[in-house]
This record gives structure tokens, sequence and C-alpha cells, in this order.
């Protein structure tokens, strides 16, 4: 690699709190907080690896990113990475999460397609579809395939699940899928710090560093906060769904960000990321007496405690609902889904406003109090 050129990129690197180290090959990326992210720089392309979050020590994807005006380097033919040609500039979005982002970066007009539309509360894209604009190509589980043959996009950006069996007929259409494992990160500032490998498939780089050190500074601040709060309230996260209770993980990202909230949390030593399947009965024993209860539902009016009822009579033996502690966020009128992966400290703040009210936050802006 040409002096000057390793000169530019290193100090590139360097800014916004990502160091470079460089060896006789590449130049990698010291991401701060990302785990299952490696990202190394090479004359004429930039190797990105995907670690597998199910499984340790394997790779999940390793993808070329090569330049458009660019041609594919030799080392990268019969590699077996996945060849992207940056920037992406025709893109089908599988997730709310990416769409959000992506207006976030300025790149909206990537978006030619999204999955799952019904559930993406952004007016652009709701408007997009409407219009013709941008094709609404089904399930983000089962894609339709005609629908992305027609848009002829240059990327697919799906979420990978644990022994899901892959993407089916999609896998064979030649079009790079760019696997959105950001979810199984360990911590909020790592998922967040994948705004940087986002920002490189887009062009958006200098934007993606610049929203990332925003939201790691404020992330850190409310950190800071909440560890001066004199109380330490306990938690109980979401509701059941049919006969399972999902609760974070410790090590997921929302579980991250309740220990950062100085808050006490009956599944902080789970290990692992993702979530948690517990029947009522261990959700009653391990947490039932807690102080709060916070969780996400999607439903055209705000829920009520008689409407909990409905839903499972048992959810009056927990002490929140007794004492009227609950708070939900209602995913089907608010951005939550769309703002705080890449934003934790939005949800962070939430936490705080509503566990710690003597820090005088204001009110929280997504999860509000229970009607009566």
């Amino acid at each position: 690699m040409p002096a000057l050129l390793a000169s530019v990129i290193l100090l590139a690197a360097c800014r916004g709190g990502v160091t470079a180290s460089t060896d006789a090959v590449g130049d990698t990326l010291h991401l701060k907080y990302a785990r299952n992210l490696t990202i190394v720089r090479y004359d004429g392309y930039t190797k990105v690896s995907l670690s597998d979050p199910w499984n340790n020590g394997k790779v999940l994807h390793t993808y070329a990113l090569v330049p458009k005006t660019s041609g594919v380097p030799g080392d990268v033919k019969n590699s077996g990475m996945t060849l992207v040609n940056v920037p992406v500039e025709r893109a089908v979005v599988g997730t709310s999460v990416l769409c959000g982002l992506l207006d976030g970066l300025g790149c909206r007009d990537a978006i030619s397609g999204v999955c799952d539309v019904q559930y993406v509360n952004i007016p652009f894209v709701q408007e997009g579809c409407r219009s013709g604009r941008i094709a609404d190509c089904g399930s983000g589980l089962s894609p339709t395939l005609e629908k992305i043959i027609d848009i002829q996009p240059e990327a697919i950006f799906l979420s990978p699940f644990q022994n899901s069996g892959g993407y089916g007929r999609v896998e064979e259409i030649g079009v790079p899928i760019v696997e959105m494992a950001d979810y199984m990160e360990t911590s909020a500032l790592g998922r967040a710090e994948w705004v940087r490998f986002y920002g490189m498939l887009l062009g958006a780089e200098q934007q993606a560093d610049s929203l990332f050190d925003a939201v790691e500074r404020e992330y850190l601040q409310l950190k800071q906060m909440a560890a001066s709060a004199q109380t330490r309230p306990s938690l109980l996260m979401d509701k059941q769904t049919s006969s399972v209770w999902y609760v974070p993980a410790g090590h997921s990202t929302v579980g991250g960000v309740i220990r950062d909230a100085n808050i006490q949390y009956a599944w902080s030593d789970t290990g692992q990321g993702g979530s948690l399947p517990l029947p009522f009965e261990t959700i009653l024993e391990k947490a039932g007496q807690a102080d709060l209860w916070l969780f996400r539902y999607n439903a055209p009016q705000p829920v009520t405690y008689a409407a909990l009822l409905t839903e499972n009579g048992a959810y009056n033996q927990l002490k929140p609902f007794q004492t009227k502690r609950a708070y939900g966020c209602n995913t089907a009128t608010s951005t939550f889904y769309e703002d705080t992966p890449f934003h934790p400290n939005m949800l962070l703040r939430d936490f705080i406003c509503i566990a710690h009210p003597e820090l005088q936050l204001g009110q929280p802006r997504y999860f509000l109090p229970v009607s009566q």
C-alpha cells in the first residue's frame, strides 16, 4: 500500500475515537465496543467479517466492499467473500431499524424496497410504498422474490436468526445479502457502533462517525448521571406472548442499558445476548416483586390496566401492577424500533427518567405510564 494512502487511512481511522493498527497487508480498525464486527482496509477494498454470535469462534459472513469506480482486486476474486460494490444506492431493507438509520444518515433515497412495511413507523417510507416509489417486498422472513428482482437492488439487508436455515430463494438471485447481526451485540454502544459498517456500505462514513460520536458522548454522560442516583429500583421487562415471556438477557443490548441506568435486574448475570424465553412461573418467582414494570406492545390505543388483565389475569400478581408502576411503549404509534437501536442514549434516558425521577431529566419519551 502506498505510504501516502496508508497515512490518509490511518488519520481517517483515528477520527472519532477509532484507532488503526497497520500490519503488512491491511489496516485494522479497532472498534471500541462492537465485539462481533471486524473491519480491515486493504488496497482497493475493505474486508468486513461478522462473527457468528451463536457459535463462538466461527464466522457468520465475510464481505469485500469494493468501490464502484474500481475493478475487483485479484485477492477478492475466488476468495469466498461476498462482493459488495459501494456505495449501495438501491437496497431492500428488511427491518424498520435500518430504515430509521438510513434516514438519519441522509441515505433515505437508497431504500428501494422494504419488508414488513406495516411495522415501519416512518412517514416517508409509508408514503413511498403508497406511491410505488418504494416496493413492498412482503415479510422479512420470506421476502417476495419477484418484487426484489423487479427493483434490481444492489444489496438486501436482512436479520439473521439462529437455526433459521438461511434465506431461501432470495439467496439464489445473486444479490449480496447483508446480514444485520448488530442486534446480537452484548452492549448497546456495541450495537450502535455497527453504524460505521453501514456507513461504509452506503458511502456515508463521515455521517456515521459523527452520529456515533454524538450517541456515545450523550450515553456516557447519562450513565454517569445514573450512577449518582441514591436509589436503585428493580425492574421487570416486557410481558407474556402466548405461553412464553421473553425477557432481555443480561448481556443483551437492552440488558446493558438497564445496568447502565443503575437499575436492579433479575437476569443481569445471564451471560448471553438476545432474549430468554421463560414461563410465567419463573417470572413471578424471580421478578414478581419488582418495583417497576416496563413493556413493549403494539396496539391502536394506549394500554390500560384493565386491558392487561384481559390478556392475562395473572398479571395482578405482579407487585408493579398492584402499585400501578407499569409503563408501556406502544410500538404502533412511537418510533421506538426506528430510534433506539442506534441511539441507545434515548432508551437510557427513558429508563433513568422512570427509575430516578429525582435526577430531573423530565418525562420519558417511549415508555409512558399505563392508564388506570
